[in-house]
């Protein structure tokens, strides 16, 4: 428990303030987030980060987290993130060929697959600092208390699992517990810091932020009981890898860009 609470003070006092200042400080963390993040998954399916597939993903990786506006200035070119996944596509298919099917067509489908998952999730973190800090640090809030109100209320009174064959522990009582833990910080949020004129719109995507928060947590968990693995990754000690961290919020955040709450 000790190096459990240690490293999330430290982990804090690192990407808070990194989180708060903005600008190219956070885009470079965001970057190293989720080139560790991706390394987490390829890890999991045993492919070589130094391989040709390993080095295509991870230009294709930086390549989404582009922030739109800095996108032509980057690339010197008016081409398409949708074009580049097309390419990347092709070239990753080709690769089974050349390599004789040591690197498979199912290899392809997951390398593609876990970089969009990771790319775009992290994108939309970049995205989302750049329209408001309010919007982070909301999602951020509504999240912490969905998983604390899950956890406590869950402990105390749950009987019925969630999803035992993905997440043993889980219970449907620590779930909704968890969802009007995050409608009540939510109301408070927006009471000190209003992020939209409607406090009923405001409760509305709290609630989506909690259920698919929690989404966003089982899918890290299907995918962790799958490749057998407890942690996604040891960067944090205590807490597992980026992803065992990050899981929900990536999850969360493009969700509220689609519906147009950011």
């Amino acid at each position: 428990m000790k190096t459990r609470i240690l490293t999330a003070v430290l982990a804090a006092a690192i990407f808070l303030p990194v989180v708060i200042i903005g600008n190219t400080p956070f885009i470079i963390l965001v970057y190293i987030m989720a080139s560790i993040a991706l390394h987490e998954l390829m890890r999991m399916k045993k492919i070589n980060v130094f391989s040709f597939p390993g080095l295509l993903i991870f230009l294709f990786l930086w390549l989404l987290l582009i922030p739109q506006n800095l996108m032509l200035d980057v690339v010197g070119m008016n081409f398409s993130k949708i074009e580049s996944a097309l390419i990347v596509v092709m070239l990753l298919l080709s690769y089974t060929v050349i390599s004789k099917n040591n690197f498979t067509f199912d290899d392809a489908g997951f390398t593609i697959l876990s970089t969009l998952y990771v790319g775009v999730g992290f994108y939309y973190l970049i995205e989302t600092r750049m329209v408001g800090l309010s919007y982070i640090f909301f999602a951020l809030f509504v999240i912490w208390a969905t998983d604390t109100g899950a956890y406590f209320i869950g402990k105390a009174l749950g009987k019925n699992k969630l999803w035992p064959e993905i997440s043993p522990n889980k219970t449907i009582e620590g779930s909704i517990g968890g969802i009007i833990s995050a409608i009540v910080v939510g109301i408070v949020f927006q009471l000190i810091v209003p992020i939209h004129s409607s406090i009923a719109i405001v409760v509305v995507f709290t609630i989506i932020i909690s259920i698919f928060g929690q989404m966003g947590d089982l899918v890290e968990s299907a995918l962790k009981r799958h490749y057998s693995v407890k942690d996604s990754g040891h960067i944090l000690p205590g807490h597992g890898g980026i992803l065992d961290r990050f899981d929900s919020l990536i999850f969360v955040l493009p969700i509220l860009h689609f519906l147009q709450f950011i």
